[in-house]
């Protein structure tokens, strides 16, 4: 018997729950594997930043009609899209898997033959050069696999999968809106309503090794913008106008004292990363605005850190004879992984990944709005490792010998290992059949 025929007597024998179908589930992301390659590749030549993701959508919601899906939206909070796939069994449970879209304004120096060259020149605060450098053409390519293995078992689905493709997740610029709760607000998910969010972020970790937290799993975040306004006059005379600069000056080094004034047992940081002024060597300018992140690890720490950021910038202007204006913008809640879903969810990790390779992982002051989605319907986020690492005695990812090291996210040099991707097709398939058959649900009562 050839083994095609064996795959074929395997597939006519599944029954729902069977061991068979989660094999069928791993033979059918092998056989697309190479398709995801491609799809990441084309992908990471070509990324598009956050709300201006219109190739990327194209993309995606032409694979998603050519597997025949029962809808496509298209154009949900800008360039969102889902695909429904309504299963040909008998179940009530919707499943939503998620991937993002865009890229950052971050220049490509991963060193491979396919490697971002593009530069968007009208993107507002541009020129800017884009690259993927934190891994969302994986995460797109991996669930366009997913949604193609899923497809091909619609007819023993007991329930309703929707493929959502997110734009905007690293935020949009301040004057629009977008990302995870756009997508909700304009009702993505009014009809069916799901019961579990699933998603998956790339990371520097082991390869295929699948990482989670009970508990927090990324921060709270807000964006900030503090405007410090002086009196303008000519350099030669500052004393006939304000210098916003000094109050600058007082805020920067403020801020690195803030993590004092909060609990030591829960860490906040205060980032600022681009600071902006109007003038030229010979002014003294009228304005100064300074653009950062607020991340907290306990969400209910955001309003004191805020509070006393806002406190130090007023009061640090006003030493010097200026004002300054702060706003919140664009906050984003933690990405919490609750006990129930963890420990309903683990054997599933476990079945994908091997045992020895599904660990707890520590916290992070990253973010991800996906937290929109698992806070709202409940489920999971993971980490899966996709760099040449190893396990320290500690468990702390370090470079495996001869390999590539290990780059974060959002660092230019930042790689995602292509073999690694078919492990994130199978954690999206294995995980959207699992919780549809009722075998990843939490335990009532817990």
């Amino acid at each position: 018997m050839t083994t095609a025929d064996r795959h074929r007597t395997k597939r006519q024998g599944v029954t729902l729950g069977g061991e068979a179908i989660h094999d069928e589930l791993d033979e059918r992301a092998a056989e697309v594997a190479d398709r995801v390659v491609a799809w990441r590749h084309r992908l990471h030549r070509s990324p598009e930043l956050s709300n201006r993701e219109v190739n990327t959508a194209r993309l995606v919601a032409d694979h998603l009609r050519s597997l025949g899906l029962d809808e496509v939206r298209t154009g949900i909070a800008g360039h969102g899209v889902v695909g429904v796939l309504r299963g040909g069994a008998a179940g009530e449970r919707v499943v939503a898997l998620r991937a993002d879209m865009d890229a950052l304004p971050v220049q490509d120096l991963c060193g491979a033959d396919f490697a971002s060259d593009v530069v968007d020149a009208d993107y507002p605060g541009g020129p800017f050069p884009v690259s993927h450098a934190c891994g969302h053409d994986c995460h797109t390519a991996a669930l366009l696999g997913a949604a193609t293995v899923l497809a091909g078992v619609r007819d023993r689905l007991p329930g309703t999968v929707l493929f959502v493709f997110q734009p905007a997740e690293e935020g949009p610029p301040v004057t629009e809106e977008g990302g995870a709760r756009a997508m909700i607000e304009a009702g993505a998910f009014a009809d069916p309503v799901p019961t579990m969010a699933f998603g998956l972020h790339v990371t520097p970790y082991p390869k295929g090794y699948v990482g989670y937290r009970i508990g927090n799993q990324y921060g709270a975040s807000a964006l900030v913008r503090i405007v410090v306004t002086g009196k303008q006059t000519h350099g030669s005379t500052p004393w006939e106008g304000i210098d916003p600069m000094p109050a600058v000056g007082a805020v920067l080094t403020g801020i690195g004292q803030l993590y004092r004034q909060v609990s030591a047992f829960a860490p906040v940081t205060v980032s600022i990363g681009h600071v902006e002024d109007v003038g030229r060597f010979n002014i003294v300018g009228q304005t100064v605005t300074l653009w950062g992140t607020v991340r907290c690890a306990v969400e209910s720490d955001m309003a004191q850190v805020e509070q006393r950021l806002t406190v130090l910038a007023e009061h640090s202007a006003a030493a010097f004879g200026a004002t300054a204006t702060v706003e919140y913008l664009q906050p984003v809640p933690p990405v919490h992984n609750s006990r129930p879903w963890v420990e309903a969810g683990l054997p599933t990790l476990r079945r994908v990944a091997g045992g020895e390779r599904v660990l707890e992982t520590g916290a992070t002051l990253g973010y991800d709005d996906v937290s929109e989605f698992v806070s709202r319907f409940g489920g999971l986020y993971v980490m899966l490792g996709v760099q040449d690492a190893t396990l320290d005695e500690s468990g702390r990812p370090v470079p495996m010998p001869g390999g590539r090291g290990l780059v974060t996210n959002h660092n230019p040099h930042f790689y995602a290992d292509d073999g690694t991707l078919v492990t994130g097709v199978r954690l999206h398939a294995h995980v959207a059949y699992d919780h549809l058959t009722g075998a990843l649900v939490p335990r009532e009562g817990d």
